[in-house]
């Protein structure tokens, strides 16, 4: 393709459209095939997103840097990348769903969770809520105004604090006894019964 040609593209020319779309047909459908077969999901899913992705690029498209085709193709592999980890993070299961969970009161938690928060920076407690919000890391940075290697580190501290916290909050709770435990087993409603 020339660089008329992708201009024509980014303008809205449907011709121009049409010639870029069958250009890179053949690497992005080959890019999410590769990508479906590493991680499990379905490849039209993947090839749909990789297109959003490189069409929603296309009207920021800078004819002076770099490759056009290649910055275009980027997106498209970002696009599908993060369509991959949501579907991830969808497939988990809910704390809810777990049997083992401890049942505590909703305060309790969100008395947690604010003590914890307070121990965080302004910057930590502004990545934990674009993450908590649903958002990639590329999001949040985009949010936040830096890159995504920023989110990384703050998320690595993140998560260092916490288990510095949680393991606080462990050693300061008081472990129970087995008569607690066996109480609150015979307490316990019996599962599979009928």
């Amino acid at each position: 393709m020339t660089e008329q040609d992708f201009v024509g593209a980014r303008d809205g020319e449907p011709r121009a459209l049409q010639a870029l779309v069958e250009a890179l047909r053949p690497r992005v459908t080959r890019m999410a095939i590769h990508y479906a077969r590493r991680c499990g999901e379905d490849s039209d899913d993947l090839l749909q997103e990789a297109w959003v992705g490189l069409l929603e690029a296309l009207p920021e498209l800078d004819m002076r840097i770099g490759s056009p085709e290649q910055y275009l193709v980027s997106r498209a592999r970002w696009r599908l990348l993060d369509a991959i980890k949501r579907a991830r993070v969808r497939r988990c299961v809910s704390l809810e769903e777990v049997d083992c969970v401890e049942d505590r009161a909703p305060h309790a938690e969100a008395v947690a969770v604010a003590e914890f928060m307070r121990q965080l920076s302004a910057t930590q407690r502004a990545v934990l809520g674009c993450l908590l919000a649903g958002l990639t890391w590329r999001e949040a940075a985009g949010l936040l105004g830096c890159t995504s290697a920023n989110i990384a580190y703050h998320v690595r501290r993140i998560k260092r604090r916490y288990e510095e916290w949680s393991s606080a909050s462990l050693a300061s709770e008081p472990a129970d006894s087995i008569e607690t435990v066996e109480a609150r087993s015979k307490t316990a409603p019996q599962k599979g019964g009928g």
